[in-house]
């Protein structure tokens, strides 16, 4: 088995924000497996300032990947814990290197096209009027959850875009998910949980930033809004660790992006510890390229979970790669009367 790594640079179409900053490019790499004639591909989906395998070694140890692909898939994993984003690529391409079809990963209703999975629309971080807008769209298209991003502009006016979406729509219509990145200050962060309790909120993700255990704790048992973590997971990568960052902290909902937590693998890790400590969960993509979106989306829906998951960032790039998967009415599916279409994917796996 041969295999080969290419970096790529995807292009937002518009500058999006979060409380980290604004985003104009983001950087990827593919993982390309040839065996037999066959091809397979995985998204090593880094993502710069937030995963915990940012460090200036990393297109290293993606060569050493290649120059030792003959290890097998397993013991690649294990050698790789403090690499979750090419763990999930390695996962992703030796699937697909096995796979009839080198884009379906999981068979199932879902990649037949014959069901769908619920998702949120995302309102990124901007001045009001922008906020405003993308709220308009996103209900205009049909999402019934929406998750809105905070922290980058005054709270003040955060809490009137949220009033306005409670004057027109109840939570019985809409459920709005908040997304603060770490932005509130620990000492201040209860005060505003406790203002947002006011519009039927379903849950906050990472109110605070990670790595204040016993703060986050506290706000977790006396928060008014479900608390979900997010950023709080990465970089805890053994098992024994995992579980004892949530029996400490004991969450509402934990969030789970394969790029950042270790792929499948490390994901359905934290799975299993949250379902018996009775903790929520759902999964959501990290600005990868429809590449690593579609392995997630087909695992995802293996889950079985009722939850909207976010799963709607295909979108968001100029220069995505052309694939069947399609969001409609707060859904995303896979349209088979699409095919994998695009002059990179010939370039990569020929």
């Amino acid at each position: 088995m041969k295999a080969t790594v290419k970096k790529y640079i995807l292009d937002f179409k518009r500058p999006s924000g979060t409380s980290r900053g604004i985003f104009t490019q983001k950087e990827t790499w593919f993982l390309i497996l040839e065996n037999d004639r066959k091809f397979g591909i995985g998204e090593c989906g880094l993502f710069r300032g937030l995963s915990c395998d940012d460090i200036p070694e990393y297109e290293e140890k993606l060569r050493w990947v290649c120059d030792n692909i003959k290890m097998g898939k397993q013991r690649l994993l294990n050698e790789l814990r403090s690499f979750p984003s090419i763990q999930f690529g390695i996962e992703q391409a030796f699937l697909s290197v096995t796979s009839e079809d080198p884009f379906v990963l999981f068979p199932s209703a879902f990649t037949d096209g014959k069901d769908h999975i619920p998702i949120n629309g995302l309102i990124w971080m901007g001045n009001q009027d922008f906020m405003l807008d993308q709220i308009q769209t996103k209900l205009k298209e049909g999402f019934n959850c929406i998750k809105m991003k905070i922290g980058a502009i005054d709270f003040q006016s955060e809490i009137s875009l949220l009033e306005s979406i409670r004057n027109r729509y109840s939570k019985d219509e809409i459920e709005l998910r908040i997304d603060a990145n770490g932005a509130f200050e620990p000492g201040k962060a209860a005060g505003k949980l406790q203002v947002l309790s006011n519009f039927d909120i379903h849950s906050i993700e990472q109110p605070i930033k990670q790595g204040n255990l016993l703060k986050m704790k506290e706000l977790c048992e006396t928060s008014p809004i479900p608390i979900a973590l997010d950023e709080e997971l990465i970089g805890i990568l053994e098992v024994a660790r995992k579980e004892e960052l949530l029996r400490t902290i004991r969450p509402q909902y934990i969030i789970l992006k394969p790029s950042l937590v270790g792929g499948f693998q490390g994901s359905e890790e934290w799975i299993s510890i949250a379902n018996r400590l009775g903790i929520g969960w759902w999964i959501t993509s990290a600005l990868e390229s429809n590449i690593g979106l579609n392995a997630i989306a087909q695992w995802a829906y293996t889950l079985k979970s009722a939850m909207p998951q976010g799963l709607g960032t295909g979108g968001l790039f100029t220069n995505n790669i052309e694939c069947p998967l399609k969001v409609e009415k707060g859904y995303i599916y896979s349209d088979n009367e699409k095919t994998w279409k695009s002059n990179l994917i010939e370039s990569l796996c020929i």
